[in-house]
């Protein structure tokens, strides 16, 4: 029996998780069934369940992999050319955001994985951490700006990189609910109110 490469495991992976993707941004998590995904994906349950033991476990590695997706592109950007206004940081993680989401549907599966956190305490722990990570990077970028006089000094750093964090979620849940064309003006409006 010819042995199976790292990199053929991994195609695999990626080609149930994409189908599961398809199905859950369709029908949602819990009316999609693991029959649904062996058709999406075009593989048998032998093949599913030899990388995930349940639903659970998809739900799980999707909602994961999305959030670590978000949390390592704010890294990125608040990270990269330290010093930019606050505004610019915003502007460009709005702009990466609708850009992942046209391509793979990043802010449908965001809202649902939210949700599913409020059931599933093991992704919300997972989410808790993942959040911790992203707070502790703006807080880098709060802190450089309070430095320059550009934020209040007065305020906790880490109180102000949550306020910026709360921004994010709310510019992903109206890109999900309401579309691009609802969100298109949001980078320049963040640009203007923090230059």
């Amino acid at each position: 029996m010819p042995k199976v490469t790292h990199e053929y495991r991994d195609a695999r992976r990626d080609q149930i998780l994409s189908a599961a993707r398809r199905c859950f941004l369709r029908d949602g998590f819990h009316a999609t069934s693991m029959q649904d995904l062996f058709a999406e994906a075009g593989l048998s349950s032998g093949a599913v369940y030899s990388y995930f033991a349940s639903k659970d476990d998809v739900i799980t590695a999707i909602a994961e992999e999305n959030l670590r997706d978000v949390v390592t592109m704010i890294h990125n950007v608040a990270s990269s050319q330290p010093g930019r206004p606050v505004g610019t940081v915003l502007a460009d993680i709005f702009d990466i955001l609708q850009g992942k989401d046209s391509q793979d549907g990043l802010a449908g599966l965001a809202v649902l994985a939210w949700s599913e956190a409020l059931r599933n305490p093991v992704l919300a722990n997972r989410f808790a951490d993942l959040f911790a990570q992203m707070r502790a990077d703006l807080t880098e970028v709060v802190r450089s700006h309070q430095s320059g006089g550009n934020l209040p000094r007065n305020v906790p750093a880490e109180s102000l990189a949550a306020v910026l964090i709360s921004i994010v979620p709310g510019y992903i849940l109206q890109l999900a609910t309401l579309g691009s064309a609802a969100v298109d003006g949001v980078p320049a409006a963040a640009e203007a109110l923090w230059p």
